[in-house]
């Protein structure tokens, strides 16, 4: 007996440092699930925040700076009437995955929207979304839940461009060398800068500060990096440990979608009480941020000792990313994983609408 068809709406692109992952990860997604009963409807957001359906969506997927679509983009995609407005694509379809990363896709605006227009979409809610997306929010979380995260520091584009000397100093004083400088509100490694001395800490945050208004300084660790996926909703579970071996000195945009110098270990090599410890921690971090759906959690791992170091809620569905290697390594497929997301959307939207006192038929 055939599976019922599900219409997809699948939002990518968008207005941030991130917009060619999210087009690679929609192209891949797009890939995965020709074959299968998820008819995909792609709806692009171009980088200066024009809204694409139809044709124009089309080539977006196929001008990917990142991966080249090598077929017929149009074999990837729903066969039949092209909706005339986005309002009507959000009334065509059963859910909506946003793989939007970044701000204005990731930090809980386009979920925002999504609930205004009462439309079930895959990953998690506005609070949980905003609270992921925000470092310093995000750690202040997690530190308030008592999960072990590496010292850190944060400041504001207006105080480093004030006075410059006065917030050099007063990292130097919190943090020692090597640290990390990243902007508070930015994903895919885009803005971050590993520095040695106060010259290269200054540059770093003349960097960061081009990306966000909010900036965090972490300590350097020299540690191995490892990730867990985290699937479901109210009772959410832990993947395999992953680890990324970088090929850089760290893990850096150029690293993970252009040269292809990383590689991965999956499962990692670690002891079992390791990454039992980790996928505990994973999913604690998913519900202390109050996640839904999907997230990867990375750590940092120091001898035997764990640092948690973000929680991403939206991410990378590239033939490369970790997240679907993590669960395909778990047991379950990209098209079952996608399957999975479309269910706990349901799920979730069903939940939304008791607490607006509307049952679900």
């Amino acid at each position: 007996m055939n599976a019922q068809p599900v219409r997809l709406l699948l939002l990518f692109g968008g207005r941030s440092a991130e917009h060619d992952v999210s087009v690679a990860s929609a192209i891949a997604m797009m890939r995965a699930l020709r074959d299968t009963e998820i008819q995909v409807l792609p709806l692009g957001i171009s980088r200066e925040g024009r809204w694409k359906l139809g044709e124009s969506a089309l080539r977006m997927l196929g001008q990917s700076a990142l991966f080249s679509a090598g077929e017929d983009i149009r074999t990837l995609a729903l066969a039949d009437r092209t909706p005339r407005s986005v309002v009507e694509a959000l009334g065509a379809v059963d859910v909506v995955f946003p793989l939007l990363h970044g701000p204005f896709g990731e930090d809980g605006t386009i979920q925002g929207m999504l609930e205004l227009a009462d439309v079930p979409y895959a990953g998690a809610g506005v609070l949980g979304s905003a609270l992921s997306m925000d470092k310093l929010a995000m750690k202040a979380a997690f530190r308030a839940a008592g999960l072990p995260i590496a010292p850190y520091a944060g400041l504001l584009r207006s105080e480093w461009r004030q006075n410059p000397e006065t917030m050099l100093r007063a990292l130097e004083e919190q943090i020692p060398y090597p640290m990390f400088v990243k902007p508070a509100n930015l994903g895919s490694s885009v803005g971050i800068s590993k520095v040695r001395d106060r010259n290269e800490l200054a540059d770093a945050l003349d960097l960061a500060a081009r990306f966000d208004r909010r900036l965090i300084v972490e300590q350097g660790l020299e540690a191995r990096e490892l990730e867990c996926g985290v699937l479901g909703n109210d009772e959410p579970q832990a993947s395999v440990v992953g680890e990324v071996l970088p090929g850089a000195e760290f893990y850096d945009y150029e690293a993970k979608y252009v040269g292809e110098t990383a590689r991965s270990q999956i499962p990692a090599d670690v002891p079992d009480d390791i990454s039992h410890q980790m996928r505990e921690y994973a999913v604690r971090a998913f519900q202390e941020v109050d996640a839904a759906g999907m997230a990867r959690v990375d750590f940092f791992l120091v001898g035997s000792d764990i640092y948690l170091n973000e929680i991403n809620t939206i991410p990378g569905f590239t033939p490369i990313s970790q997240f679907p290697m993590l669960w395909q390594a778990s047991g379950i497929d990209y098209p079952d994983l996608v399957r999975t997301l479309v269910a706990l959307a349901m799920e979730r939207h069903g939940e939304r609408q008791q607490s607006i006192g509307r049952e679900v038929r």
